[in-house]
């Protein structure tokens, strides 16, 4: 198994590193340009959910990645923040539902991710922060 883990500070210009450091470690399984474009898309929508949602885009905090790919080629990441937390995760992940209308946003991130993942669960308690974990095959060419 190899694995990685990232912890940066919860501010939105460090999304697009933290997911282009995701897909650089998955660099050695030679995947196609349209896997490596979904699982940009799962981190790019758990990483604003946790800048945006769980810390209300304040920058005062850390969110960690992991990603990890076993032997079978079974690709895991995760996305943990200590933020404000989700009060019903079952709520949260309906597709339209936002809590910041504020923002225009879409209520799709989670449907999203649902998406392109073979598994997802998302563990939260108000006031606990958020923890999202993806599962996925890789598909390797080469």
């Amino acid at each position: 198994m190899n694995t990685m883990t990232l912890i940066f500070d919860a501010r939105s210009e460090n999304e697009v590193f933290a997911r282009c450091s995701g897909v650089a470690f998955l660099m050695p399984w030679n995947l196609s340009v349209e896997m490596l474009m979904e699982i940009k898309t799962v981190l790019a929508e758990a990483i604003v959910n946790a800048i945006l949602h769980g810390y209300k885009n304040t920058q005062q905090g850390k969110i960690k990645l992991e990603m990890s790919v076993d032997d079978e080629g079974l690709l895991t990441m995760i996305v943990e923040d200590q933020g404000e937390g989700i009060d019903d995760v079952l709520l949260a992940m309906t597709p339209m539902y936002t809590t910041r209308q504020d923002l225009e946003r879409s209520g799709m991130g989670f449907t999203i991710m649902q998406s392109f993942l073979d598994e997802l669960e998302v563990v939260s308690a108000k006031g606990e922060g958020c923890r999202i974990t993806g599962k996925k095959q890789l598909k390797c060419y080469g």
